[in-house]
């Protein structure tokens, strides 16, 4: 028998606690959902106060707005006939509880508090939320007065319960249930549930989206049914990248998915699906059904009094299922176009400022990050020539236009919001200067060439007269102390320059009418897990798109720019060597990143990944590597010795993370101290015992070496 169900699940940008654009957006994505024939509605996870509102769970405002919110829904009589699942927090029996609250028509029909909370890398909900820890049980839940009177309800179900309506059985689950070993939708299914709904909170990471959508395809290929999966989109106002990518599944198959980055604030992807099939695929299945005859989990059920399949449509032909789909995978390069290009433009729209600033050095980092913006800028005006209303009204505002301003291409939009500048020392050299002037040319930026010797000097001059010493660089003879503090000079005056230019460009340009400008930092993820940058430089900005991207995507990024862009000024930037420009050139010596470092970026990358991913520590990380590296012909003594140079520096450094710029989360190695890698900050950096296990197993490696030669 057929059974047509059109269902709706919707990836939204919400920011949080901005609870009047929340619920507008909330408010679209249902009459959008209505209107596209859908009875069954899902949203993100929190999507009422927003997902990332941290802290502020703690306050009892957050909690109180989220049920005046749910109160316009309540009363909003045009969204009835579409049963609405919709998040917040929920206050019960004193404990705090991340819920979906569905309703329909007015009515509270369940109030489902979390199970199994996120509290591993950026996630941090046991802060805020307690796990409801008795499964398949619900209790009584006593509204707030002005919601009963809403309502006509005093009471309504609380806690882990299916969802009867009167043609299907609903199940639901929440974002980390679905990673766990033994996921909700399992017992569900096997209680009859037939649609799964989860409401997700999950940010961008790099390679992370095949991960959740094999993890959602195995739950229908083995259980059978339909999976609404929806998702926050967008940047909230933290360091995460909420990547949308809401989907219906069936049975194994994608059949609707909608984009995995975008600046559109409301998002709705429809799917029509025959509950017919679900029931012959599990019925086709002999040890799922015995499976389930036996099954000694039974959840109560509350009753929702719609009906998700109309009858008359039964044998409608107008009415089509929505056909299987192979879902199309961003290559990690296209990610890194997208997803940061989405997160500045939210974070600039919202901070209601002028546009972004960048010292553009000429080196591969600066480079990744005005290509960054540049997406942003083409991202921008396809969706202005799209029609989109509210992306368009935020480049009037931005821009002081009026209400026929039309960017027509990605330069002109960057010459308005995008500014540039090569600070030069008599260290650059012209490659750089060129290479930099160039690529702001093919981008369009607003772009200043500064020549800053006569800071550098005023300061050199200041110190020399206060302590009668002139400091010099290496190659003149000076110590490193010197050295090291003349590089650091040049360093610092460029962040002091880049916040300066900032704040009065805009004014230089358009009088009292210009906005300040947002500085943009560009140290990658592997030059701050090494340290290898001066506190307070460049590196310290508002925002750093590149902060969590390793110099071998940047790389591959910069090559997809090339082709896809066509920007073709990049392919100077591929072949130069990394090198700060800090001291002056000799014949011989010339600064090299990798050189200075006194390792490459791969290994750093190798490094990150042992680090965190694996959680190594020193003397793991050695034993790992030299059942790795030894394929390499590298001795245990020299893998030894670039494991202790590794930690020697790290150690060292690690004060720099407490100062690092808010960059965009997209490595699962991030060395981000604000909350995603949680260690102390002054280290002993001699690691006595850790390194002294080192240096033991190589001399036992080294002994029985010689024993066999000599055998």
């Amino acid at each position: 028998m057929v059974h047509y169900v059109t269902v709706a699940t919707c990836a939204l940008n919400q920011w949080a606690l901005d609870f009047q654009g929340n619920y507008e957006r909330i408010r679209e994505s249902i009459v959008q959902a209505k209107k596209g024939g859908a009875r069954l509605r899902i949203g993100p996870e929190l999507e009422i106060p927003g997902y990332g509102c941290q802290d502020h769970f703690l306050e009892s405002d957050t909690t109180l707005h989220s049920w005046e919110v749910l109160a316009r829904l309540l009363q909003d009589r045009s969204l009835d006939g579409v049963l609405i699942d919709t998040g917040m927090p929920v206050l019960h029996r004193n404990c705090r509880y991340n819920c979906r609250v569905v309703i329909l028509d007015g009515k509270i029909v369940l109030i489902r508090p979390k199970l199994h909370l996120a509290n591993d890398g950026n996630y941090r909900e046991l802060r805020w939320f307690a796990g409801w820890a008795r499964p398949a049980t619900v209790e009584d839940f006593v509204l707030p007065r002005f919601i009963a009177d809403i309502t006509g309800q005093r009471e309504v179900p609380f806690g882990d319960a299916l969802i009867n309506t009167e043609d299907s059985c609903i199940g639901i689950e929440l974002c980390e249930e679905l990673f766990t070993p033994q996921s909700p939708h399992i017992a569900m299914s096997l209680d009859g549930a037939e649609i799964i709904l989860n409401s997700s909170g999950s940010h961008h990471e790099l390679r992370k989206l095949r991960r959740r959508i094999e993890l959602i395809r195995e739950a229908t290929l083995k259980c059978g049914g339909i999976y609404l999966y929806a998702n926050q989109k967008g940047c909230d106002g933290d360091r995460v990248y909420y990547d949308g990518s809401a989907m219906v599944l069936a049975n194994g198959e994608i059949l609707a998915m909608g984009q995995q980055f975008s600046i559109g604030d409301v998002e709705v992807t429809l799917a029509t699906v025959d509950l017919g099939g679900v029931r012959a695929f599990r019925a086709g299945m002999s040890s799922r059904s015995m499976q389930a005859s036996r099954s000694e989990m039974s959840y109560p059920r509350v009753m929702a009094a719609i009906s998700l399949s109309a009858q008359h449509l039964h044998f409608d032909f107008s009415v089509h299922p929505t056909r299987p789909m192979t879902a199309s995978l961003h290559s990690p390069a296209e990610e890194i176009s997208l997803g940061p290009a989405c997160w500045l433009w939210d974070y600039l729209r919202r901070s209601s400022l002028g546009g972004f600033f960048l010292p553009l050095s000429g080196g591969i980092d600066s480079c990744a990050t005005a290509v960054i913006v540049y997406s942003m800028c083409r991202l921008v005006v396809e969706a202005c020539q799209r029609g989109d209303t509210q992306v368009l009204a935020d480049v009037r505002r931005m821009c002081g236009e009026d209400s026929e301003y039309m960017p027509e291409r990605a330069q002109d939009l960057a010459a308005r919001i995008f500014c540039t500048s090569y600070m030069g020392t008599a260290n650059s050299t012209s490659e750089t200067r060129t290479r930099a002037r160039n690529l702001a040319a093919a981008i369009g930026s607003h772009h200043i060439d500064v020549d800053m010797d006569t800071v550098v000097s005023a300061i050199v001059g200041l110190f020399a007269l206060v302590t009668g010493q002139t400091p010099r660089y290496a190659v003149h003879g000076g110590t490193s102390a010197e050295n090291l503090a003349l590089q650091n000079i040049q360093a610092r005056l460029r962040m002091l320059l880049s916040y300066l230019f900032a704040a009065l460009v805009p004014w230089a340009m358009r009088g009292s009418s210009g906005k300040s400008l947002l500085v943009l930092g560009s140290a990658n993820v592997d030059e701050a897990l090494r340290g290898y940058f001066t506190k307070y430089d460049c590196s310290s900005a508002d925002l750093n798109p590149i902060g969590s991207i390793s110099k071998a995507d940047l790389r591959g990024f910069i090559e997809y720019a090339r082709n896809h862009m066509q920007l073709e000024v990049l392919g100077g930037f591929l072949n130069a060597v990394p090198s700060a420009e800090l001291v002056p050139f000799s014949p011989g010596y010339v600064q090299s990143d990798e050189d200075e470092m006194g390792m490459t970026y791969n290994e750093l990358g190798v490094y990150g990944r042992l680090r965190k991913i694996k959680k190594c520590g020193p003397y793991s990380m050695f034993a790992q590597l030299l059942h790795v590296w030894s394929q390499a012909q590298l001795t245990p003594r020299q893998i030894g010795d670039k494991v202790k140079r590794f930690f020697f520096y790290y150690a060292v450094n690690r004060h720099k993370m407490t100062t690092l710029t808010p960059a965009y989360h997209a490595e699962a190695y991030s060395p981000d101290d604000n909350r995603f890698d949680l260690r102390q900050f002054l280290y002993n950096a001699r690691w006595t015992w850790q390194f002294r296990q080192i240096d033991d197993a190589v001399g036992r490696l080294e002994k029985r070496d010689n024993v066999v030669i000599e055998e």
